[in-house]
């Protein structure tokens, strides 16, 4: 789990970096994240938002990002969704907070190596973007989205940073 993030520009960062890395290892797209920074404005979302075809056709030029047409048109796509998410809600936090669980998906009491890879409100958080019109945000990538980004602590009870976590996200509520 990560720290709970705040920021539109880190949050629209991690939704496009999760796109960019389904099928793919997370070390790559590591690898390349400040080409991507680079490659889309620093997530900029306004200046996403306004990439055209040419910007497109330049990107899959970028032998520094991963070079899928799909993935780059996504981002793009995501831009806009997210300058009327801000509009509809204020900013990207205030819609991606309110879909922090109030409960743990699964109740991790119990050590486990059994992480689940997506839960009722990941796949929920999922359905909701695709019915937006966001675009590779699927409830698995919701779901690891979630916990980089600190809006679940899957580390399992009486683990030191279960109780780090957990402050951490008290801070912010």
């Amino acid at each position: 789990m990560g720290p709970p993030t705040l920021a539109d520009d880190r949050l629209f960062e991690k939704i496009c970096l999760e796109g960019f890395q389904s099928g793919l290892s997370w070390i790559t797209i590591l690898r390349k994240r400040e080409n991507f920074r680079a490659a889309f404005a620093n997530f900029d979302i306004d200046a996403v938002a306004e990439y055209t075809e040419a910007d497109v056709e330049r990107l899959l030029q970028d032998a520094g990002i991963i070079r899928h047409r799909g993935k780059i048109e996504a981002t793009i796509n995501n831009a806009a969704r997210a300058l009327e998410m801000i509009e509809e809600c204020g900013s990207v936090r205030n819609y991606i907070w309110e879909w922090r669980p109030t409960e743990r998906e699964p109740d991790l009491k119990e050590p486990s190596l059994l992480v689940p890879n997506q839960t009722k409100t990941s796949a929920a958080l999922s359905k909701d973007l695709k019915k937006r019109g966001w675009k590779f945000f699927g409830p698995t990538t919701a779901y690891a989205f979630m916990q980089a980004m600190g809006l679940v602590n899957d580390h399992v009870e009486g683990c030191e940073w279960h109780e780090i976590c957990a402050a951490e996200q008290a801070k912010i509520t």
